[in-house]
């Protein structure tokens, strides 16, 4: 739940329904002189042609300091005349260790009076903590940048097993880890919406403040569709220059704002359809999807029946994140039921269940799909006792044959199962047959769910998903 800055900055978009960002920068060709007062006049222009329209502003630093002493005492100024309750971002990019970093902390917030500002976090943590320690105060994290040269390093793979996983996309996993008092966003280019979509996936609930509309070509109804949150909020677009040089900036801030509601409302529109889900959940389905767990297409089933849709979570095991993800998403439900051990299906579960019983602390066994012909000739691998309740974790569930196999084998063993708790059910009758021999399934996600959503988000064609449906209907 965001709090501070990010509730204030929730509370006036709401209320003007605008996602405009003001940028004040004082560019000295823009300027009638190159004098600290020149640059004063310019931004109070702008600011008293946008107070209405505007959701924040953000004054750039540089402009200031390059105009010496007064030029920073202007900058004071200047946030001292936008009004309360229109928030102000300082664009620093401040990046220090140390008690270094506590004099910018102090200087932003509590001699200029920002609040929120903008830093760079290759430093790691012990850098942004001086900043973070004012709870009531945002910060964004430079993610992805605006500029071309933003691939040179934010783009770099980090070869460390996780090999989807790029340098800027760990910068948000890590922003949402220290995100612990709801005050961190991040800055994402609006200039790569296909790495803004990655972004929102991985981080679905955090401000992005996205630079890079208008003057330097980046598309706003692109930079919408892929980075706004499930609310319709949780993006600022900032301009400067587009509206600062117009003829008129009133009319140019006009024509913006609504431009911006116009994309803005067809986006809502389109996702109308979306089923219920929340943004976790919207982020596992969109990671299914790129670990290749799920494909559409033309596949010969075990059954021998050709499907237009193959599920195989086996994949996971190739990407560590999604795996985390995944098995994340059973601890909601697991965390609802009462058991003494987790009992893994073999063999696509295995990883699934190692890691949820890593995540949730919990003792995991196995039944074998062949008895060990040598040694302790084990049919479930692992300590327990009988009379304990186990909760069975597989994949998927079809028409629920193999859990009754897996099932058999345990009672045998003296272990008592009343629940089964999968990933997705395909619906194809698991739940009824197990219902009707005593057990419960549980299911994380259901593909009809799973389809309305890549429907209704546009991530699959709908003739895709309506081959889907038609299949499942008559298979």
């Amino acid at each position: 739940m965001n709090s501070g800055f990010f509730a204030q900055l929730e509370d006036r978009a709401r209320k003007i329904n605008s996602l405009l960002c003001v940028g004040l920068d004082p560019h000295p060709q823009d300027l009638a002189a190159s004098t600290p007062e020149a640059a004063k006049m310019f931004c109070q222009r702008l600011i008293e042609a946008t107070l209405d329209l505007a959701l924040a502003y953000k004054p750039n630093a540089a402009f200031f300091e390059a105009l010496g002493p007064q030029g920073w005492q202007v900058l004071k100024e200047v946030i001292s005349s936008i009004p309360e309750g229109i928030p102000v971002i300082l664009d620093a990019k401040r990046g220090d260790i140390a008690s270094t970093a506590e004099a910018y902390a102090r200087s932003a917030f509590e001699t200029l009076g920002v609040d929120a500002i903008t830093l760079n976090p290759y430093l790691g943590y012990d850098s942004l903590q001086p900043f973070l320690r004012y709870p009531d105060r945002g910060v964004f994290l430079l993610c992805k940048t605006s500029n071309p040269g933003a691939v040179d390093f934010q783009d770099l793979p980090l070869g460390d097993g996780e090999s989807d996983l790029r340098l800027y996309e760990k910068v948000a996993l890590k922003a949402q880890e220290w995100n612990t008092q709801g005050n961190i966003g991040l800055v994402v280019g609006a200039t790569y919406p296909e790495a803004l979509a990655r972004l929102r996936r991985l981080a679905p609930d955090l401000w992005f403040l996205a630079p890079g509309v208008g003057v330097q070509g980046g598309d706003l109804a692109a930079t919408l569709r892929a980075g706004l949150r499930a609310d319709g909020l949780g993006i600022l677009i900032p301009v400067s220059r587009a509206i600062s040089r117009a003829e008129s900036p009133r009319q140019a801030a006009l024509d913006l704002v609504a431009s911006l509601r116009q994309e803005h409302e067809a986006v809502l529109a389109s996702r109308v359809a979306i089923p219920p889900f929340s943004p976790d959940w919207a982020a596992l389905a969109e990671a299914l999807l790129e670990a290749g767990c799920v494909r559409f297409g033309t596949f010969t089933l075990k059954s021998g029946l050709q499907s237009p849709i193959y599920i195989d979570l086996r994949q996971l095991v190739s990407y560590p994140r999604v795996l985390s993800q995944v098995s994340r998403a059973y601890l909601k439900v697991l965390r609802t039921l009462s058991f003494d051990r987790l009992a893994a299906l073999p063999y696509a579960a295995l990883p699934i269940a190692t890691t949820i019983s890593l995540l949730g602390n919990w003792s995991l066994i196995y039944p074998r799909k062949e008895v060990k012909a040598y040694g302790t000739q084990a049919e479930i691998e692992g300590e327990f006792r009988p009379g304990e309740r186990v909760v069975v974790i597989d994949d998927l569930a079809t028409t629920g044959g193999s859990k009754f196999e897996a099932i058999e084998r345990l009672t045998q063993a003296g272990l008592v199962v009343e629940d089964v708790v999968v990933l997705i059910d395909r619906q194809s009758g698991a739940s009824e047959a197990l219902s009707a021999a005593g057990y419960r399934l549980h299911a994380v996600l259901t593909l009809s769910q799973l389809l309305d959503y890549w429907e209704s988000t546009g991530r699959i064609p709908g003739e895709k998903i309506a081959e889907v449906r038609e299949f499942l209907r008559r298979a």
